[in-house]
């Protein structure tokens, strides 16, 4: 029996850390301080994943443990680097499972643990994964993208499970990338659904995002083959297609005229997508181009009007696919 801490008491983590009590294994949830942790403790249950009680063998802190053997860090991008700095880790395997680019620094979630912490072995969880989903046991899959082999292999034995399996990758670079930019194109597919556009609308956009997300992907250093897989293609599937989406679903309020502060106002959960398009436009500067991507940062930005946005994607040169 390993002994787990999984940091970040979100949907995801708490998922994180339900599943991996089922696999059998001592867990620490670690909560963003110690009355938060308590008052999940006490009611053994996270307002995140309502109607879930938490498993009995479950524990709840404020802070790591020092008998930890694996982290996993499931905090939201944007407040990553701020949880390394304030828990001050002192493991040296890490597996970051968020999604997204830092806002302004423009870094991926792994160069944002290198760049806080002297961390040794790091890996990347990734995939097409609602939390509530894998909370409740229903079969998934997901992937552990790192280039040790060792912490891959670790990763998957510690995790998997009959209804949870984990593939593993060595392309962390694409894996981040592929999490990163589906949550954007999931914006714009929400939005196109919104706004009555069509089903025919949101194929073209999901099929022509997802060449964006290769062409990211490989002109940054990641392989086109990972952007087909369970961390790309796979995760684009499940965020483009419904409402259980954070994505997808603020694209579709933003589509049906709400405004983004409002939409932002009437929620507590994050939503990556925002703060990662503009970034994401950014990161990739003149090397590739990310039409789509740009688009949702200009409607986000307020810059373009959906329509706007519309008409821009829609009046680019003819050219063979």
């Amino acid at each position: 029996m390993s002994r787990i801490a999984v940091v970040g008491a979100g949907a995801w983590g708490t998922a994180l850390a339900i599943q991996a009590v089922r696999a059998g294994h001592r867990v620490t949830l670690v909560a963003r301080d110690s009355i938060s942790a308590a008052a999940i403790d006490a009611k053994r249950e996270n307002d995140r994943l309502a109607g879930l009680r938490l498993p009995d063998a479950l524990e709840v802190s404020g802070d790591i443990p020092d008998a930890a053997g694996l982290l996993l860090w499931a905090v939201p991008t944007q407040h990553l680097r701020s949880s390394l700095l304030r828990l001050h880790p002192r493991k040296p395997a890490i597996v970051v499972c968020a999604k997204g680019v830092e806002s302004g620094t423009r870094m991926l979630p792994l160069e944002v643990v290198r760049d806080v912490c002297d961390a040794g072995a790091l890996a990347v969880l990734t995939g097409p994964n609602f939390a509530h989903e894998v909370a409740m046991g229903l079969p998934a899959a997901t992937v552990v993208a790192s280039v040790d082999a060792a912490l891959r292999d670790q990763v998957r034995a510690t995790l998997g499970t009959s209804t949870f399996r984990l593939y593993g990758n060595d392309d962390p670079i694409g894996a981040q990338l592929g999490g990163a930019a589906k949550n954007v194109i999931a914006i714009a597919a929400g939005a196109v659904i919104g706004a009555g556009l069509g089903e025919n609308a949101r194929a073209a956009l999901v099929t022509r995002g997802l060449n964006e997300v290769r062409r990211l992907a490989v002109a940054l250093g990641g392989r086109a083959e990972t952007v087909m897989g369970l961390s790309g293609l796979g995760d684009l599937l499940l965020t483009c297609t419904g409402l259980s989406s954070r994505n997808f679903s603020l694209g579709h309020a933003l589509g049906r005229g709400q405004t983004l502060r409002a939409i932002l106002a009437s929620r507590s959960a994050v939503t990556e997508g925002v703060a990662t398009a503009s970034a994401l436009v950014v990161r990739a500067g003149t090397a590739v181009e990310l039409p789509i991507c740009r688009a949702v940062a200009d409607l986000l930005a307020g810059d373009k009007t959906l329509d706007e946005a519309i008409d821009q994607l829609m009046s680019r040169p003819q050219r063979d696919e």
